[in-house]
């Protein structure tokens, strides 16, 4: 955020800066979310609704991912909230006790372990590599499990990396017996006939993390879910009561609407990005990055940009002042991440094309 701050200063002085730090689509949400909530507000359906969300969008969720992971899904286990972030917060809140502990991949997204530290527990990072396309390592997990560990934060399709966690890493990491919490938010955006397996799949105790965000390009909507075990249920419930109350009604009509046509426009979406990945792919390994992982899924691509620089900061910032292009330094997704840079495609090609342009004119003087 910093780097986007700094680049909405420089365009304010009347820099054309080309922002491929943020990870929002630039695509519009599906036009009946767009009149669903239109015609809610003048319908006056703006009053609260149950703290779980309204029935029938509880109904098309669990649709959804029944039909997504074959696995029947109870709408009795699904918790609505106002964006993917309270129902991160509110399933970190029932799982942790001061000092407990939650296993988290790295490089991860830098929310993972501010929310788990805000709920007295400690994240334990544990390396992910390339070479294994940043697959979970079971063993890995199994050496820094304590007394204390109570969950394996798992993100697939993942953001910095794009990586998918395959079914047999899932089905390795259920094994370990410990629950799984599943950020699932970029499920649907997966390129080159990927599979993309999902949580609901294993045994054991899974809480999924999803929303409209990503996916739907509804980020300013603010709504999101989790898919909890029944045993959760009621205290998620209480919290969400205490906390929220409930997600905004017309909102939660948006999403309905979305869920039951916005498929066809999903698909534009998922296809421009898959063009797009393969533009950004190619252009950046031929100005001297190096991606020995191709993304399978999300909008992003992570560079090892040690070629032109170590610190990763100073090279966004650096980049940023010379080129006029944004980027994300990759520390910002943990230690693991330094000297590598995360480039986002969620923008249009002609953006790409003119970015790629500018760094190739400037690189060679960061080299």
């Amino acid at each position: 955020m910093e780097v986007a701050e700094r680049a909405f200063e420089m365009q304010r002085r009347g820099v054309d800066v080309i922002h491929l730090e943020i990870g929002e689509p630039d695509f519009a949400p599906p036009a009946a979310a767009v009149s669903a909530c239109c015609e809610a507000l003048r319908a006056g359906r703006t009053r609260y609704t149950d703290s779980r969300g309204l029935a029938d969008l509880r109904i098309a969720i669990a649709a959804e991912h029944a039909r997504r992971s074959g696995v029947e899904v109870d709408p009795e286990r699904v918790l609505v909230t106002s964006g993917t972030s309270p129902a991160m917060l509110l399933v970190f809140s029932y799982l942790l006790e001061p000092g407990d502990e939650v296993v988290i991949g790295t490089p991860h997204y830098p929310c993972y372990p501010n929310f788990i530290r805000f709920c007295s527990g400690v994240p334990v990072l544990v390396p992910t590599v390339p070479e294994r396309d940043y697959q979970l390592d079971p063993d890995a997990i199994r050496a820094v499990r304590s007394e204390r560990t109570r969950a394996i934060v798992v993100n697939s399709p993942a953001n910095p990396t794009g990586a998918i966690q395959r079914r047999e890493t899932l089905a390795a990491l259920a094994e370990l017996g410990l629950p799984i919490v599943s950020d699932e938010i970029y499920a649907g955006l997966s390129y080159g006939g990927a599979e993309t397996p999902s949580a609901l799949e294993l045994p054991g105790e899974v809480y999924l993390l999803d929303g409209f965000s990503k996916r739907y390009a509804m980020t300013g909507f603010r709504l999101g879910y989790a898919i909890a075990p029944p045993a959760a249920m009621r205290s998620l419930q209480v919290m969400q009561q205490n906390l929220f109350i409930s997600a905004s009604s017309f909102v939660q009509l948006a999403g309905l609407a979305a869920l039951r046509e916005g498929a066809a426009e999903v698909e534009v979406m998922r296809r421009a990005y898959e063009r797009r990945r393969a533009l950004l792919l190619g252009g950046l390994r031929s100005i001297g990055f190096r991606v020995p992982s191709e993304p399978e899924g999300a909008f992003y691509v992570f560079a090892d940009a040690s070629a032109f620089g170590r610190d990763s900061r100073k090279l966004a910032f650096e980049i940023l002042e010379r080129a006029h292009v944004g980027v994300t330094p990759g520390v910002d997704f943990g230690a693991a991440g330094e000297g590598w840079l995360r480039f986002c495609y969620a923008v249009s090609e002609r953006a790409i094309e003119e970015a790629l342009a500018r760094l190739a004119r400037v690189l060679p003087e960061l080299a």
